[in-house]
C-alpha cells in the first residue's frame, strides 16, 4: 500500500475488505460479535473505517472467517498496522471531526452546499476566527486559535499544485448577508472568496433567496469522491455532539441528485461573481 496513504483512508479501505470477507460466510455483525463476545457496534465501526483496529482484532476476525491464506492474513495484519499511524491532525489533540479531516485530506473531490457560513476551506483567518469564537463562546483563546490553525491547514490541499482538491460550493446568499466580526471583514471575505473562485478547480456559485424552497433545504451537506475507485464516495453532514457518514450506494446517489438540483437552481459562474462582488461594495459603503 502507498505509504502517502493517511491512516482515515486505510482504516476505510480495510474496514471494506472485513465485511466483504464477512458477507462471504453469510455472517451478520451480530452473529460475528457474539463469537468475539464483543458489541454489534464494534463490528459496525471496524468495517466502516470510524474505529481504529487492532492486529489483533484483524486476527480474531480472520479466524472467524476462517481465512487459510497466510498472505492475506498478514496483508491485513499489515494494514491494520499502517491504520494506527497518526496524520497531521493529530498533532493538534482532540479535533472533533478528525475523521472528516482525513477523508478530505485524501480526496480528490468535494461537492458541498452551505447555507449559514462562508465554506470552511474559503475562510480568511479573520472570519474563521470570528467564526469559530461566535459558534463555541465557552472556548478559550488558544482553543479558537488551534481550531483555526486546524482550518487554514485544511485549506493548503485547496492551494496544492500537484494534487488540487476539485471543489464546488453552493453557497445559500444568506451567508452572504449574516455579518460576521465586521462589515469590513465581511468585504475582506467576500474579495477572497471571488479571489478563490477564479481558481481552475475551484466552482462557487450562490443559491438566491428567490429560488424559494430547495432540495437543501433541510441543512448542510458535502460529498467527497477519491482517486481510488475501491474507495466509496461518503456524505458528510455536520452535527453539533456527533457527525454523519453515508457510504451506501443509494444515500451517496440521492444526495448527487439532490446537488444537481442545487447546482441548476443557483446563479452560475459569472452571475455569482458579480452578486459576491456587488455584495462586498455594499458593505464598504455602509
Amino acid at each position: 500500500m502507498a505509504s502517502n496513504v493517511n491512516p482515515t483512508v486505510r482504516r476505510r479501505r480495510l474496514g471494506q475488505e472485513l465485511r466483504r470477507l464477512r458477507e462471504s460466510k453469510n455472517m451478520t455483525a451480530e452473529q460475528v460479535a457474539d463469537r468475539l463476545l464483543v458489541s454489534q457496534s464494534k463490528i459496525s465501526r471496524l468495517e466502516n473505517g470510524r474505529r481504529s483496529i487492532s492486529q489483533r482484532d484483524v486476527r480474531d476476525l480472520c479466524g472467524v472467517y476462517e481465512v487459510e491464506d497466510e498472505r492475506m492474513v498478514d496483508s491485513l495484519m499489515q494494514m491494520a498496522k499502517d491504520s494506527r499511524q497518526q496524520g497531521w491532525w493529530h498533532a493538534f489533540g482532540d479535533i472533533p471531526y478528525s475523521v472528516y479531516i482525513g477523508l478530505e485530506t485524501d480526496a480528490e473531490s468535494l461537492r458541498m452546499y452551505e447555507p449559514q457560513i462562508i465554506p470552511g476551506l474559503l475562510q480568511t483567518h479573520a472570519y474563521a476566527e470570528a467564526v469559530i469564537a461566535g459558534a463555541l463562546p465557552e472556548s478559550t483563546p488558544a482553543e479558537i486559535e488551534k481550531r483555526v490553525t486546524v482550518r487554514t491547514r485544511r485549506q493548503e490541499r485547496v492551494r496544492d499544485a500537484e494534487r488540487p482538491l476539485r471543489l464546488w460550493a453552493v453557497i445559500d446568499e444568506g451567508a452572504l448577508h449574516r455579518v460576521v466580526g465586521s462589515r469590513q471583514l465581511m468585504v475582506e471575505q467576500l474579495e477572497y472568496l471571488i479571489e478563490q473562485a477564479q481558481l481552475p478547480h475551484v466552482t462557487v456559485q450562490v443559491l438566491p433567496f428567490e429560488m424559494g424552497a430547495h432540495p437543501g433545504i433541510s441543512g448542510q451537506y458535502s460529498i467527497l469522491e477519491f482517486p481510488d475507485t475501491s474507495d466509496s464516495s461518503v456524505v458528510y453532514i455536520e452535527g453539533v455532539t456527533s457527525d454523519l457518514y453515508l457510504e451506501k450506494t443509494q444515500d451517496v446517489g440521492k444526495y448527487s441528485v439532490m446537488y444537481e438540483h442545487l447546482r441548476a437552481q443557483a446563479l452560475n459562474v459569472e452571475q455569482t461573481r458579480d452578486f459576491i462582488a456587488e455584495m462586498a461594495r455594499k458593505y464598504a459603503k455602509s
